[in-house]
C-alpha cells in the first residue's frame, strides 16, 4: 500500500517539519497490522516527496477473526481472509496508519516552525491503487468539492484482456493548494469511504474520529451524508448521530443543515419588504444577505422606504460599474438576488453564481428562470457549487468578485483562508465586500422606540458567527489588502447615523499588483490562528494578531 506527499512550496523540504519526519531518514513505525515506512524520493528546496508505504501482514489480519460454522461454513470465505488487496489498495488500513504516522501533522501543529501549519501549500497526492465503489464519478465528487483538481486513471482488470472491463479500483491524484492538515484529514476520511469498508468494527467512538477528522470542511460538503454513512460502515444510528452533532457545529437543526436559503423560498415574507428605518424594521429584516428573498426596490418617486438590501445592491452595483467590471464573481450567492440584478445590466457579460449549498443553487436556478431565459442571455450566467475556504481554479481570472454579507457567517478562524482563496488565489482586478456594522445594532435594541427584539449581545441572524465594528472590519481589509496587494476604498451603505455610522460597512478592493497568479511559496500566506485586531480609531491603518 503507498502513497507519495509532494509539494515545490519554497523552501520545499519544509514539508519535513510539517510531517515531523526528517528528509534524510528512512523511518519505520509499527501498526497493528504491519509496518510502516516513511522515506522521501527526493528532497531539495525546489521539490520534496514524501512517501508512505504500508507493509500489511495478511496473517496478523485475519488473526481473531471467526469463520463461518456449520452448514453455513464457506472454505471460500474463509481462504478470502489470506488471498485479498488489502496488503496492495488504500483502503482504512492506510488511513489508520496515516492517522498514526503523522499525527501532530494531522493535528495542525509544528513546534519547530509555528508558522508553517496554517500555510496553504500547493501540493500533489498520489495513490497507485484504491478501491473505488461508484468508480471516477464518486472520486470526483467526494475531493473536487474541497478544491482539488482530480485526476483519475480506471484500472484494467488484465490489460491482456480488455475485454473483461475495468477493476474498482483507481489510479489516483490530487492538486491543491491548501495547508497540509486539511489534505491529510481529507484522506484519512476518503480512503476508507472511497472502500465502502473498514477492517475493524465500527464502534461509537468512530463518530467522534470521524468529527475531529471533518472540523471545517465536512459540514459544507455537499456529499456529508454519504460520507458519514460510508465512513461509519452505513450503521444507521451513528450516521444519524454524526449528521446531528454536524447540526450542532453549525449551528442549526440536522434536518435544516443545508439552510443556505429559508425553509420556504416561495413565502412572501422577504427582508427587502422592511424598510430602513429602526423604528419599523427588525434587525433581521435589515440583514438581508443570502437569506431571503429580494424585489426590485422602489422608484424614485416611490413615497416607501428603500430597503437596506437595496440600497446595498445599488451601492455594490455601483462600485462594479466605476471599476468597469465585465466579468463578475458573487461568492456565497445564495438563492441569487445580486445575480438578477446583474443581469439586469448588459455591462455584464459573464456572471457566476458560487455557494456551498447545492439546494441554494436549486432554488436560484429556479429563482431566476434559467430554463426559459433566451439562450443569449443564459450565455451570460453559470452556477457553481464551491467552498469559499479552498482555492479553485475556477474562479481565476475575473474582473470582480462580491462577497455580500458573507464573511459573518464563516468562523473567524477561517478567515485567512477565504483571504487566500479569492485575494491569494483568484485575485481578480476588484473585490466588493459588505457586512453588518455591529455598532449600529443598538439602534435595534428592546428600549429603543420600535425596537423588536435584539438584546445586548445579540446579532442579527442566527448564523452569524461574528459582527464586526468599523474599526475591527477597517483593521481586517486593511491587513488583508496589504498581505495580497491591494488598495481599499471604505463605503458607507444606506442611512448614516451620526452616532453609530452605517447599518453596513463597505470596503472596494482594488489590486495594484498585475501579473499571473502568485505561487503559494511567493505569496503572502494566511495564519489561521490570526484574528483582526482593531486599531484605536476609525483611521487606523490596520494591524495583524
Amino acid at each position: 500500500m503507498f502513497l507519495t506527499i509532494a509539494t515545490t512550496h519554497q523552501p520545499a523540504t519544509d514539508l519535513g517539519f510539517l510531517l515531523h519526519k526528517h528528509p534524510g531518514k528512512a523511518q519505520r513505525f509499527s501498526t497493528t497490522y504491519g509496518e510502516a515506512h516513511v522515506f522521501y524520493p527526493d528532497a531539495d528546496d525546489a521539490r520534496c516527496t514524501a512517501a508512505l508505504l504500508l507493509d500489511v501482514d495478511p496473517i496478523a489480519l485475519t488473526r481473531g477473526v471467526k469463520r463461518g460454522k456449520g452448514a453455513k461454513g464457506s472454505p471460500d470465505l474463509a481462504l478470502a481472509q489470506y488471498v485479498n488487496d488489502r496488503p496492495y489498495a488504500a483502503s482504512s488500513l492506510l488511513a489508520v496508519a496515516l492517522g498514526t504516522v503523522f499525527r501532530t501533522a494531522m493535528q495542525g501543529r509544528c513546534d519547530a516552525r509555528p508558522e508553517l501549519p496554517g500555510t496553504p501549500l500547493p501540493l500533489e497526492i498520489e495513490v497507485p491503487a484504491l478501491p473505488a465503489r461508484g468508480g471516477e464519478e464518486m472520486v470526483r465528487r467526494l475531493f473536487e468539492p474541497l478544491g482539488w483538481q482530480v485526476g483519475v486513471d480506471q484500472v484494467s482488470l488484465d490489460p491482456r484482456f480488455p475485454g473483461w472491463g475495468e477493476s474498482r479500483y483507481v489510479r489516483l491524484s490530487l492538486a491543491g493548494t491548501m495547508p497540509l492538515a486539511d489534505a491529510l484529514r481529507h484522506l484519512y476520511v476518503l480512503l476508507p469511504v472511497l472502500d465502502n469498508a473498514k477492517h475493524y468494527w465500527v464502534a461509537p467512538d468512530e463518530v467522534d474520529k470521524l468529527l475531529r477528522a471533518g472540523e471545517g470542511w465536512l459540514a459544507a460538503h455537499p456529499d456529508r451524508e454519504l460520507i458519514a454513512s460510508r465512513y461509519l460502515s452505513r450503521r444507521h444510528t451513528l450516521t444519524r448521530s454524526a449528521i446531528e452533532r454536524l447540526a450542532e457545529i453549525d449551528e442549526t437543526a440536522p434536518e435544516n443543515l443545508d439552510n443556505a436559503v429559508p425553509d420556504e423560498p416561495e413565502a412572501d415574507t422577504d427582508a427587502d419588504a422592511a424598510p430602513q428605518t429602526p423604528a419599523d424594521a427588525a434587525p433581521e429584516q435589515a440583514e438581508s444577505g443570502s437569506e431571503t428573498p429580494v424585489e426590485p426596490g422602489p422608484a424614485a418617486d416611490d413615497p416607501r422606504p428603500v430597503s437596506l438590501a437595496a440600497h446595498r445592491r445599488d451601492a455594490i452595483l455601483a462600485a462594479l460599474r466605476a471599476a468597469g467590471a465585465e466579468r463578475v464573481l458573487d461568492l456565497g450567492c445564495g438563492d441569487g438576488k445580486l445575480i438578477g440584478a446583474l443581469l439586469k445590466e448588459p455591462r455584464f457579460r459573464e456572471i457566476v453564481g458560487v455557494d456551498a449549498s447545492t439546494r441554494a443553487l436549486t432554488i436560484a436556478e429556479r429563482k431566476l428562470k434559467l430554463a426559459r431565459m433566451s439562450e443569449r442571455q443564459r450565455d451570460r450566467v453559470r452556477l457553481i457549487q464551491g467552498a469559499l475556504t479552498y482555492t479553485d481554479k475556477r474562479l481565476a481570472g475575473y474582473d470582480a468578485a462580491v462577497l455580500c454579507e458573507v464573511i459573518e457567517h464563516l468562523d473567524e478562524p477561517r478567515l485567512p483562508a477565504l483571504e487566500y482563496a479569492v485575494l491569494g488565489a483568484a485575485r481578480p482586478a476588484t473585490v466588493v465586500v459588505t457586512t453588518p456594522n455591529v455598532e449600529y445594532n443598538v439602534r435595534y435594541a428592546p428600549e429603543e422606540p420600535g425596537g423588536e427584539g435584539l438584546a445586548a449581545g445579540a446579532m442579527r441572524h442566527g448564523d452569524h458567527r461574528f459582527e464586526w465594528d468599523r474599526a475591527t472590519f477597517r483593521a481586517w481589509a486593511e491587513r488583508a489588502a496589504a498581505k495580497y496587494g491591494y488598495a481599499t476604498r471604505f463605503e458607507s451603505v444606506g442611512e448614516v447615523d451620526p452616532e453609530v455610522g452605517p447599518s453596513t460597512q463597505m470596503v472596494v478592493l482594488t489590486r495594484t499588483e498585475t501579473g499571473d497568479v502568485p505561487a503559494t511559496g511567493d505569496a503572502p500566506v494566511p495564519d489561521p490562528t490570526s484574528t483582526p485586531t482593531p486599531t484605536p480609531n476609525d483611521e487606523g491603518t490596520g494591524a495583524t494578531a
